[in-house]
């Protein structure tokens, strides 16, 4: 009964906030039907498991949500992300059209800014590139995904993103945890998406395919089952986008990229040169929740990156701003409903977790043939896909597992930054499902549909992501953690 519990739960979770029904309100309720059906006490699962693990995440990681929505709004109403946009296009031109949207994405949202920002930046850049270009529209979405949704989200070494923030307290590592690695995943991810992209729209022109839909227009970013699904999957808040006013001058290229070049620099500086050096003996006392700088120099150090990056924008661009106040209340506000979004999944997974049929799924999940690292990337693919979140899928694994892995780890020899960026790498991939928040909106955005865009978004988000996990898994088990 336990077990048809927690299959019940999970399928109310994603039949319903498929249907935009809040997570909020579902979570909760998905996890009292699991501790109901296991004989569980209902009310104690609910302020004791559910709110403490929800709790406990906001307390690990609202910071990164705050700084970087707070970063992503000021990068978009400064001027900046635009600049940087263009700049790439009137670099690259029309001819490597497709490379241009691919590389800006990757750019800023590497250096930063929130995925949502991202895309509401580069959709409009994007139509007018590809009709000048005459590559169909329905190719758009698959393109900015790949600069975006990937390799700089799971991959490249020192991403400030929150799923590269998730494993750090679990495994003791930093931001750039298996680096060597994570730039081969990177570039598997980028090779096979721009082979896939060029491929079809090579195809495209031999058929005489054009932009096409010229009338199709984007949907509201405050319609709300759009609202609803987006906030579980990254850090802003969809809604947010239209408040505050954009400058009516953009900054200079060098001012643009500044801020984003701090976020890469103070990380790489605080993860390997200052916090090192620092002495945090007394993160051990009571009072500091006796913890140690390996369970939080990486969150810290992505905290400082961005704080950094914030007033350096503040700094060169801040003057260009026409309403500071209303832009930064936009960016603090945006932060609020995924941060607690993906916290409640979080305490959903705890509460599952907690009762006793959850020791079958552990079992099987671990009796996975291919040892620890085949079995965390499927636990945390599998959980990624079910929940529609990176993140909260990431967490909920790494919450019920992420303990069992570090102790195989320390039987095995696997060094904790490999186990780090297969969880990573792996909550990456099937993530993308139709009913991902993240996908809904960039079709939303772009005036795409799943039928016409959805396919190579499989493509370059799914099926490149998974090969970039196997290498590196293989590698990683043939030559360790480098």
């Amino acid at each position: 009964m336990g077990l048809l519990g927690i299959l019940l739960g999970l399928g109310l979770l994603i039949w319903l906030a498929f249907r935009g029904w809040s997570i909020l309100l579902l979570a909760p309720i998905a996890a009292l039907i699991a501790a109901l059906f296991s004989g569980e006490p209902l009310l104690a699962h609910w302020t004791q498991t559910f709110m403490a693990s929800a709790s406990q995440f906001v307390m690990q990681f609202f910071p990164i949500f705050l700084l970087g929505a707070l970063f992503g709004k000021l990068m978009e109403d400064s001027g900046s992300v635009t600049t940087i946009a263009n700049a790439m296009v009137a670099k690259l031109g029309e001819r490597r059209a497709i490379l241009a949207v691919v590389l800006a994405g990757a750019l800023v949202t590497y250096g930063g800014v929130s995925l949502f920002v991202a895309f509401f930046v580069l959709a409009p850049m994007a139509i007018a590139l590809f009709r000048a270009a005459g590559i169909p529209r329905r190719l758009m979405p698959a393109a900015i995904a790949l600069g975006t949704s990937t390799f700089t989200m799971s991959a490249l070494p020192g991403t400030p993103a929150i799923q590269n923030a998730i494993p750090m307290p679990f495994f003791g590592t930093t931001p750039f945890a298996a680096p060597g690695l994570g730039i081969v995943a990177s570039a598997i991810m980028l090779a096979f998406g721009l082979w896939w992209l060029g491929r079809a729209g090579a195809k495209a022109r031999r058929a005489g395919e054009g932009f096409g839909d010229e009338d199709a227009n984007p949907v509201r970013v405050d319609d709300d089952l759009i609202r609803e699904r987006a906030t579980t999957a990254r850090e802003f808040d969809p809604a947010e986008i239209s408040k505050g006013k954009p400058s009516p001058k953009s900054p200079a290229v060098w001012a643009a990229a500044l801020p984003l070049v701090v976020v890469i620099l103070v990380n790489l500086l605080m993860s390997f040169v200052m916090l090192p050096r620092l002495d945090t003996a007394y993160l051990a006392e009571p009072a500091w929740g006796s913890t140690s700088i390996a369970a939080v120099g990486g969150v810290w150090s992505v905290i400082v990156a961005l704080s950094a990056a914030i007033l350096t924008l503040l700094a060169v661009s801040g003057h260009r701003l026409p309403t500071l106040r209303a832009t930064i209340d936009a960016g603090a506000n945006a932060s609020v409903l995924p941060a607690f979004s993906v916290a409640s999944l979080v305490g959903f997974g705890a509460v599952v977790a907690a009762v006793p049929a959850f020791a079958l799924v552990r079992d099987w999940v671990l009796s996975i043939d291919g040892g620890p690292l085949v079995s965390l990337a499927f636990a945390t693919n599998i959980l990624s896909a079910l929940t529609g979140s990176a993140s909260g899928g990431l967490t909920i694994a790494l919450d019920a597992l992420g303990e069992t892995y570090m102790k195989l780890a320390a039987e095995q020899g696997i060094d904790p930054a490999l186990l780090h960026r297969v969880a990573v790498i792996g909550a990456g991939t099937l993530d993308s499902l139709p009913h991902n928040g993240a996908v809904v909106t960039l079709l939303a955005v772009c005036g795409s549909t799943h039928g016409k865009s959805y396919f190579d978004i499989v493509m370059v988000g799914i099926v490149g992501a998974l090969i970039a996990l196997a290498a590196v898994i293989l590698l990683g088990s043939a030559f360790g953690s480098f």
